[in-house]
């Protein structure tokens, strides 16, 4: 007897199957440690894989680690699904940046959405201060970021993100198709601030008076420290509301600030231009860190 085979062999003239778009996979893990004989934070430990990197660890004023975050591969492309870790172990102080804006290309045909995932503990009395620069999503886009921090007792954090409308140069404003942000911060285990943004400007107007408006790009700054009193908080917020409205200019910069529920502010801003967005930024910063902390910011420096 004999068997026939059911597979069905491609016609000749047939088109042949697309090819599915790879998918990167990488994760970047930092761990810092106090020296407790030198009073510096140091890199203790890393795990990385590429395009993810970090050279070293520089340190700054006050023994603090400054780091660049590195991703060698120019951007984050269609597909690609990537994770930062990072635990500052106690009584430490880091400073984290990239080494230039982070570029959201448009994905090949068939790609699935390129995600970022970070995770973010900071220990008793330890500083975490990131401050990278402007995330630009390419014509065509998707990208999609999931961002937990915990803050310990006494621990504290300046956290900004900035959003950059697409390539101006080249006139792409609001061209990218999907742009989701989600964040949640802790302190001491329990949720202090949850934050949900999704951008789809193919279908609905960023341009409308209930969004954006007349601005195009977009910030949020978290500054906290765990253990002030709320009464501190409310204090704070007032001196900063009046920095706040000193950057602001209405049809150029919009900024304004209100307390969490407890243990930080957050500052939010609409700006016609990148540059007055990341001014007031290191303004803020400049003003609460003093008024937190009775030092001054230390701007990064940048490495190519």
């Amino acid at each position: 007897m004999t068997l026939l085979s059911t597979k069905r062999e491609p016609e000749a003239d047939s088109p042949p199957a697309l090819a599915q778009p790879s998918r990167l996979l990488a994760s970047l893990q930092l761990e810092f440690q106090r020296d407790a004989a030198t009073g510096q934070t140091v890199l203790a430990s890393s795990l990385q894989e590429p395009p993810l990197r970090v050279v070293r660890a520089f340190p700054i004023e006050d023994g603090a680690a400054m780091a660049h975050l590195h991703n060698v591969s120019g951007g984050i492309l269609g597909g690609d699904s990537l994770s930062l870790s990072v635990h500052v172990g106690a009584a430490a102080n880091v400073q984290l940046t990239t080494t230039g804006a982070t570029r959201i290309y448009r994905p090949r045909k068939n790609a699935a959405v390129a995600t970022q995932q970070n995770r973010i503990i900071v220990e008793e009395n330890a500083l975490l201060e990131y401050v990278p620069d402007a995330l630009i999503p390419f014509a065509g886009s998707r990208f999609s970021q999931r961002t937990s921090i915990n803050l310990s007792p006494g621990a504290g954090l300046f956290w900004w993100e900035m959003i950059a409308p697409g390539r101006e140069a080249r006139g792409e404003i609001f061209q990218y198709d999907c742009l989701e942000m989600k964040m949640d911060l802790s302190a001491e285990g329990r949720p202090i601030a949850a934050e949900r943004i999704r951008l789809e400007p193919q279908k609905y107007d960023l341009s409308s008076p209930a969004r954006f408006g007349i601005y195009r790009y977009y910030a949020t700054f978290y500054v906290c420290r765990v253990g002030l009193e709320a009464k501190s908080w409310l204090d704070a917020e007032q001196r900063l509301r009046e920095s706040a409205a000193g950057l602001s200019r209405p049809g150029e910069t919009l900024w304004g600030v209100s307390t969490l529920m407890s243990h930080g502010l957050v500052f939010r801003c609409l700006a016609r231009h990148g540059r007055d967005v990341l001014s007031g930024l290191h303004s803020i910063w400049q003003t609460s860190k003093f008024l937190l902390y009775g030092r001054n910011a230390v701007p990064p420096r940048k490495v190519n």
